[in-house]
């Protein structure tokens, strides 16, 4: 399974950006998917997280800027980040929960990670 991530860049602070999150490979079903941030010298986070029904939570310091989706047909989840902050700026990884058959449990994996800086 490879978790492919993109759409992320430079942007103003006020400004908006879509981050893409797109799952290939062997996969049978994906249980749970998120988005986690990575800013220079601290932990990775958790930015937002979506079950498979559809229930999502967020990172306080991103509730109601960020809206996160997906789409199981296609076995991708977005992030819609709007009114972005410089405090925003780190990597954002893709993470999603997968079973790749229905008769052995479920495995993590992550993507590559994609820079979002948010600077005037």
């Amino acid at each position: 399974v490879q978790l492919q991530a993109s759409g992320g860049g430079l942007v103003q602070p006020g400004g908006s950006l879509r981050l893409s999150c797109s799952a290939s490979g062997r996969i049978y079903s994906i249980n749970d998917m998120a988005w986690y941030r990575q800013a220079p010298g601290r932990q990775r986070d958790l930015v937002a997280h979506i079950t498979s029904s559809g229930d999502t939570n967020y990172a306080n310091s991103v509730k109601g800027r960020f809206t996160i989706s997906r789409d199981n047909a296609v076995n991708t989840a977005s992030l819609q980040m709007n009114s972005l902050k410089p405090e925003d700026t780190a990597v954002y990884y893709c993470y999603a929960d997968v079973k790749s058959d229905p008769y052995t449990r479920s495995l993590e994996f992550w993507g590559q990670g994609t820079q979002v800086t948010v600077s005037s």
